[in-house]
């Protein structure tokens, strides 16, 4: 049983992209965030296409989740690669790892999930300035509400390799605060110009940070409630484009990186809110090999969880049962 709410958004903006970049461009303050842009959106290929960008409101967890209803996983070894996987007619959603606020770092060296996404997708920089200018809150979570901001839409004008790779300068990577350690002519080896652009939807919800010891139920119900309330609005959305639309959302282990999280917990639950929001697709980045085993751990304790047969079980009981688990915060990656 999903008691679903009707879901409206708290405003809704549509942008067309040239126009958008052209009065509000972003601001980078990084110099190898600078050479990315300039490789990425030369003066003559403008960017193209309409961007809507919509704020979402909290929700409330359903009472209750039907056991007979669970959709599509996928889950693979690497990076968002911003490929679709279901036929048309769909609409799929990357999540966005934020911190608060909308795209709030995006013009400094960090170059963390958070950043490397607006990096590739240089409009989402304009997307944060054009909101600020027109007095439009950008906040995703106020330390209280969870209030997802969906940009769909969105071209998507490179792919940056930041994986370790000495011959191309960077021994280490680009990941996080190396990024702004690498030379320039490192970071011009790792842009992948992509001509024509391809085109990402965006989801924008922030995990919780800096736990420790044992999560509380407390924390178990509001870490769904955030996952749930992001992936229903990336429903809604799309179902008010195409009432026949599949929907899918792709993400990761969404907060186990600068904020600590438990990569088992993290997954469990958000294969816990893909089932409560009744996504068709969830589509799980892990990382690498190592990341996809902790993932296929995560789905086998949820199942142990899960009560078997059909009906449907008590939210209250599954965050209980959850809980009873004991699993324990992690620690910082200081990215």
């Amino acid at each position: 049983m999903r008691d679903e709410p009707i879901l409206v958004p708290l405003y809704r903006v549509e942008f067309d992209a040239a126009e958008l970049m052209k009065a509000h461009p972003p601001v980078w303050r990084n110099k190898n965030k600078k050479v990315v842009f300039q490789l990425a959106c030369p003066r003559d290929r403008p960017a193209r296409g309409t961007i809507t960008v919509t704020r979402w409101p909290d929700v409330e967890l359903p009472s209750a989740l039907r056991l007979d209803a669970s959709p599509r996983v996928v889950a693979s070894a690497g990076l968002f690669d911003y490929q679709p996987i279901l036929p048309e007619p769909a609409a799929e959603w990357h999540l966005n790892f934020a911190a608060g606020e909308l795209f709030c770092a995006y013009s400094g060296g960090l170059f963390a999930q958070d950043e490397m996404q607006v990096a590739e997708h240089p409009a989402l920089g304009s997307v944060r300035e054009a909101l600020l200018a027109r007095g439009l809150s950008t906040t995703v979570n106020d330390g209280e509400r969870s209030t997802p901001i969906l940009v769909r839409g969105v071209e998507r004008r490179c792919a940056i390799a930041t994986d370790p790779n000495p011959k191309e300068g960077r021994p280490n990577g680009l990941y996080g605060n190396r990024f702004a350690e690498a030379s320039v002519e490192a970071v011009r080896r790792a842009v992948r110009v992509l001509d024509p652009p391809t085109v990402s939807n965006i989801l924008a919800i922030e995990a919780p940070s800096y736990g420790d010891g044992a999560y509380t139920d407390e924390e178990i119900a509001r870490i769904l409630r955030t996952a749930y309330g992001g992936f229903l609005a990336a429903k809604a959305e799309s179902r008010a484009v195409d009432p026949d639309a599949l929907v899918a959302v792709h993400t990761g282990f969404w907060g186990c990186g600068a904020y600590g999280g438990n990569r088992t917990l993290m997954a469990m639950l958000q294969l816990l809110a893909a089932r409560m929001a009744g996504l068709d697709l969830l589509a799980f980045h892990a990382v690498d090999q190592a990341g996809l085993e902790t993932f296929r751990g995560a789905e086998k304790l949820l199942a142990r969880v899960l009560p078997k047969g059909h009906g449907a079980v008590p939210t209250s009981a599954l965050v209980r049962a959850i809980g009873s688990l004991g699993l324990q915060w992690g620690v910082s990656d200081g990215n």
